[in-house]
């Protein structure tokens, strides 16, 4: 008895079914990498904070770039696919933006391709002259220094704000302000002027008429001040006092950083005979009255020192001589010499000649 062998055919419906499970498999991976891509965390900052910068005009691999520099992108791959995917290559607009921890790529995309910038902290204090101010604002902005020097140098630009080339430097109030990066010279501009009308207050201006003072020449005492006194603030009003009453007997000034100033030499730490021949409208010991504008960037404090002065009687005052950084005050020459021959004597035996 022979047995035969029969082939088992399959048929339509079996075929199917091997296709729609073959397609299932491939339809669960692609989903799974899809979300994998869209909704997994692919940025890690390991806990510091990490930003970068899209200059104007910057293309997609520019961006890339700057970002591959961070190290802070899981899967670069995926991070290029989802960009393209959104159209992001087309859409790059320049900024600031942070890379946050834990953010997906659809969010740092979104936030990217929506220009959803991180605002940078703007701070300048300790500033002598324009030169300091426009360099440490073109290190915080995408304004270049010359973009600001050139604008902050236009006589016709800075008279339309009320200041002429000298003054224009007390409208910029030292503080913190939060800007974009992206600003230009123009917007900041603007924006310091907004600050600078909104600190000074009615009753601001008012203690300023009283004292007969403009607000440019009150910013440009405060600046004499606070060289005076830049170690102890409470000290400023008294120090503003003794100014305020010089001015008012019409006595010059003489105080000894508008000398420095003059000189150009901000290393003297002893102001000698030969800087006092120093012809320049900021040697106050050669000109009366206040300088022409400030000799550095008042803060507030010093700025409200002099709007609200000490009142007293003395019209000298110098270091002392335990080199405290405070000072000696007197209401005549007499006395004013014998401070500062204690003061000079100090300083020889600290052999500081210059």
């Amino acid at each position: 008895m022979t047995t035969s062998k029969k082939k088992i055919k399959k048929t339509p419906t079996s075929k199917f079914r091997v296709i729609l499970a073959v397609f299932a498999v491939i339809f669960v991976s692609f989903s799974y990498y899809a979300y994998q891509i869209v909704y997994t965390p692919n940025v890690d900052t390991k806990g510091d904070r990490a930003y970068i910068r899209i200059p104007e005009g910057a293309s997609f691999e520019q961006v890339m770039d700057s970002i591959d520099k961070k190290n802070v992108i899981i899967d670069k791959l995926s991070f290029r696919f989802m960009a393209k995917l959104m159209d992001y290559p087309e859409l790059v607009k320049a900024g600031h933006y942070e890379l946050k921890n834990n953010y997906t790529n659809y969010q740092l995309i979104s936030d990217l391709r929506a220009g959803r910038q991180s605002p940078v902290k703007l701070t300048f204090t300790n500033i002598r002259v324009k030169k300091d101010l426009t360099r440490k604002l073109s290190e915080d902005l995408s304004a270049t220094q010359t973009e600001l020097d050139s604008l902050l140098s236009d006589e016709k630009y800075v008279k339309a704000l009320g200041f002429d080339t000298t003054t224009v430097l007390t409208m910029f109030i030292p503080n913190t302000y939060e800007l974009y990066w992206n600003t230009n010279a123009q917007e900041l501009v603007k924006r310091m002027k907004k600050e600078y009308d909104t600190f000074w207050t009615a009753q601001r201006e008012e203690r300023a008429k009283a004292l007969g003072l403009t607000k440019t020449q009150v910013s440009t005492l405060a600046s004499i001040v606070q060289a005076e006194q830049s170690q102890h603030a409470d000290e400023r009003p008294w120090i503003a006092g003794v100014y305020l009453n010089r001015l008012e007997k019409g006595m010059p000034l003489q105080a000894d950083p508008t000398v420095v100033y003059a000189v150009g030499d901000f290393t003297i730490r002893r102001v000698l005979n030969v800087h006092l021949r120093t012809d320049s409208p900021y040697n106050t010991y050669k000109y009366k009255g206040l300088p022409p504008g400030p000799i550095n960037l008042p803060s507030i404090r010093s700025i409200d020192a002099v709007l609200n002065p000490e009142h007293h009687d003395y019209i000298y005052f110098c270091a002392k001589e335990d080199f405290s950084g405070y000072h000696s005050f007197a209401r005549n020459e007499t006395e004013h010499l014998r401070n500062a021959r204690r003061y000079q004597a100090a300083l020889n035996e600290r052999n500081i000649l210059r």
